[in-house]
Order: structure tokens, then C-alpha cells, then sequence
């Protein structure tokens, strides 16, 4: 049995912002999604370069060596917007979320890298999982039991992200899991996560076979629940090929 992964990815600006800071990247080995912030259109640029970085990863890779990519592509991401900020000084504060999840040459392991609220979700039997936790100061409430899940998601301090890729020292989150045969991973920025219910995502990905209709139709359900940020979706399954 030989897996692989095949994707499909969408973004759209929502019906609030005037522009879209998100950027993606949906490949053969490598799905990726990050989400900008940042005034005088630097959000959209941190977005880029972030995803420009990690773009290069998109090759076969030996399972061993995984996590040093992606350490490696982030480590490039920061060395840039550390130069764009020291071009112009009014991009100072601009930053980028990144979300990740680089697949193995053989198929046989994955590897995720993760910082800031953008998310990725396994969908495995049935069963929609989020992998990733968010690098959020309610998620920070939320650990020290100050408030449940659910008043997080209505939190006015729900958008403070802690740590993000601003060109300086960050602590990525990295893991790797083993794939299956039929597992769909769903990466996205909180414009999606934070307007769809969990559940209702899952209906989604289980009924919507065809990758980029279920992305598709995922943007649908954010702008029709609104949409005031910039929504992005990439859908990976991973396949048997033989």
C-alpha cells in the first residue's frame, strides 16, 4: 500500500475586510495555511512570505527529516519578514500565523508545524479531531479553567493571538502522527473555525467526497454565517494509490 496525499485549497476575503491577508499552499507533500496581521497592507505580505518560505518544502522528503524541514522553512520565513520590517518601518508589527503538515516521500509519516489560531483537523472514521491548539490568549483562559471552550469562541479577546511569525525567536508547535488510508485533514484560518461550528465541519467533510467542492463549500457556510474575516480552507486526503 502506497499513500499520498492529494489537496485542494480556497480563500476568500470574507464580507467585512477590504482585502485578504490570508495565503495558502495546497501541494503534493506539503498543505499549509497562514493567516497575516498587520496594518498598511503588512499582513498580506507576512502571509506571502511565510508561505513563499515553506513552499520549497513541497517535495518528496525522507520521513527522518521532516521536522528539520519544516523548522527550516520557518526559520527562512522569519529571516524575511525580520528584512521587510527593517526595509520599512511601518511594517513593524506585522506577523503571520502558519499552520503546516509536511507528508513523507514513502507515505508513511507526517509531520505538522503549527504557531498562532490558524488550525488543522484530522476527519478519521468518522470522527473530526482538532490536532492543533491554539496559540491564543483565551486558549490560555481556557487551560487555566477561567472559562469553558464555548465562552471562548464568543471571548472579545478571541483574535489575541501569543505568539505568531513576526521575525523574531517563536516556539513552533511540531508533531508527527502516521497516516491512514482515508484520513482528511482539514487546515484553516480562524475565519472558518471561529463562525462554523466543529460538528458542522465534519458533516461536511464526511457528505462533500470531491476536495475542492468540500472547500468550497465550507467558504459558503462561513459567508453565509457572515464572514468578517478573511477565510481560508485547504482539504488533504491521504490516498492508496495501489
Amino acid at each position: 500500500m502506497t499513500l499520498k496525499l492529494r489537496s485542494a485549497g480556497r480563500s476568500d476575503r470574507g464580507l467585512i475586510r477590504s482585502g485578504n491577508q490570508d495565503a495558502l499552499h495546497a501541494g503534493t507533500w506539503l498543505v499549509a495555511v497562514a493567516d497575516g496581521m498587520g496594518g498598511m497592507a503588512a499582513g498580506d505580505l507576512a502571509s506571502a512570505i511565510a508561505i513563499g518560505a515553506m513552499a520549497p518544502l513541497d517535495v518528496a522528503t525522507p520521513e527522518d527529516a521532516l521536522v528539520a524541514a519544516l523548522q527550516n522553512g520557518i526559520l527562512v520565513a522569519t529571516d524575511r519578514i525580520r528584512q521587510a520590517v527593517a526595509q520599512d518601518p511601518q511594517r513593524e508589527g506585522m506577523g503571520t500565523t502558519l499552520t503546516a503538515l509536511l507528508f513523507a516521500r514513502t507515505g508513511s509519516c507526517l509531520a505538522l508545524a503549527h504557531v498562532g489560531d490558524s488550525r488543522a483537523y484530522l476527519f478519521r472514521e468518522g470522527v473530526l479531531k482538532q490536532i492543533t491548539r491554539d496559540d491564543t490568549f483565551v486558549q490560555l483562559l481556557v487551560d487555566q479553567g477561567l472559562i469553558t471552550p464555548d465562552q471562548a469562541g464568543s471571548h472579545p479577546r478571541r483574535a489575541v493571538v501569543t505568539q505568531a511569525l513576526q521575525g523574531d525567536e517563536v516556539k513552533p508547535t511540531y508533531a508527527t502522527m502516521l497516516p491512514r488510508a482515508g484520513d482528511r485533514w482539514l487546515l484553516c484560518s480562524d475565519g472558518l473555525s471561529n463562525v462554523v461550528r466543529a460538528d458542522t465541519l465534519a458533516e461536511v467533510l464526511a457528505e462533500t467526497v470531491d476536495r475542492d467542492a468540500c472547500a468550497a463549500r465550507l467558504i459558503d457556510l462561513a459567508l453565509r454565517a457572515g464572514a468578517p474575516d478573511n477565510v481560508t480552507v485547504v482539504v488533504a486526503d491521504v490516498v492508496d494509490e495501489d
